[in-house]
């Protein structure tokens, strides 16, 4: 997984409240891997029924269309536990959805798969969103090291994340990962374990498995 320390690049307002997982990506979209998750995020917002792009729609606009980052409205990512939500995010180039709250569990799959979501108060996400459509260039700079976005108009918003989630995104860790940097605690655990219960570590001899064993069962 890429890491996350600094990102600055262009972002885009999407104050709409309530964003759900099916308005990102459809269902439809994740029954084949041919297509492309990232075209097909806000299908029916970006496209007309002719496939054609919307031009009202704010990432068909030239300055918010190669955005990295999202403002939104509160509850982005409500509705269903699809992943496919975070892929399609992603795939289009988003790295960090701003946000005054999230559906809880988007949020845990935002983070594991290294996608950075930033909680502002609604007052400050609004700020930051007329900041950007007021500037001639969207830019935003999200700093993971001091917990810190900087709009376009130099305006600075402290933020919160918990310090293990912080720690998996700066080291690009996914959880396997994450698991195995504990080895020797894991291993000592287990050592102190089974000296406290021997019997739950204990495996029956072949003869005893053979005992208990029903009449006529082969052994595996």
């Amino acid at each position: 997984m890429e890491a996350f320390t600094t990102l600055r690049g262009p972002a885009a307002p999407l104050m709409r409240a309530n964003i759900d997982t099916g308005t990102m990506i459809a269902s439809v979209w994740m029954r084949s891997t041919s297509f492309d998750l990232g075209e097909k995020l806000f299908h029916d917002w970006r496209y007309d029924l002719d496939g054609k792009e919307n031009p009202a729609f704010v990432l068909n606009q030239s300055r918010f269309r190669n955005s990295r980052i999202l403002v939104a409205g509160p509850f982005f990512g409500c509705g269903s536990s699809r992943e496919g939500a975070v892929w399609a995010l992603q795939k289009f180039g988003i790295r960090c959805v701003i946000a005054p709250s999230f559906g809880e569990i988007f949020f845990d799959n935002a983070l594991q798969n290294g996608l950075l979501l930033v909680t502002l108060s609604d007052d400050e996400t609004r700020r930051l969103a007329t900041s950007l459509e007021a500037a001639q260039e969207p830019l935003v700079e999200v700093d993971l090291i001091n917990c810190v976005v900087e709009g376009p108009d130099g305006a600075r918003y402290g933020f919160e994340i918990p310090p293990d989630r912080r720690t998996v995104l700066l080291e690009g860790l996914d959880e396997t990962s994450l698991i195995l940097r504990y080895q020797p605690e894991i291993r000592a655990f287990q050592m102190k374990s089974s000296e406290a219960f021997p019997w739950i570590y204990a495996r029956p001899s072949q003869g005893a498995e053979n005992e208990t064993r029903p009449a006529g069962q082969a052994t595996p």
